[in-house]
């Protein structure tokens, strides 16, 4: 079937109406406001020993990705073996314990109440170098933060 200028005019006050029903609908895909009790929070150990609590993993009204965790990480720990790079932005929180941030090559060392950040596409990675377990709070911001593992 194929239409002329005409008829696909005729069209468009049609096509308006679904659009905005589609805005609506993407939006009431994102995350509610509320609370996240600690005690029912689902606790996995990944392959490195550390234990992550997911806390809230989405979609913002405003369209960005978000993810929260806590991980603790044993002495001498790292989450991931080697540094890395991803779209969305990182923010960790240090409640408990010694971890090292490095971005593209430099190090700072966190220790509890410290905050470190790390923008879309830098190199960064973090590792425990205090003796006893770090305890810490990741939230992930931006593209594809919502997927991550």
């Amino acid at each position: 079937m194929s239409l002329n200028r005409r008829e696909l005019c005729l069209l468009l006050p049609a096509v308006f109406p679904l659009t905005a029903q589609l805005r609506t609908l993407a939006q009431d895909e994102s995350l509610p406001s509320g609370a996240f009790q600690f005690d029912k929070l689902p606790l996995h150990i990944a392959n490195n020993n550390a234990q992550i609590r997911d806390i809230m993993r989405g979609k913002l009204a405003t369209g960005e990705g978000i993810e929260v965790h806590e991980t603790t990480l044993p002495a001498g720990g790292s989450p991931t073996p080697t540094t890395h790079h991803h779209k969305h932005s990182e923010v960790w929180l240090v409640r408990e314990g010694a971890i090292q941030l490095t971005v593209n090559g430099k190090s700072y060392r966190l220790e509890p109440g410290s905050v470190g950040f790390a923008t879309s596409n830098e190199e960064h990675g973090i590792t425990n170098v205090g003796d006893k377990s770090a305890i810490y709070f990741l939230i992930a911001i931006g593209p594809g933060a919502e997927l991550q593992t």
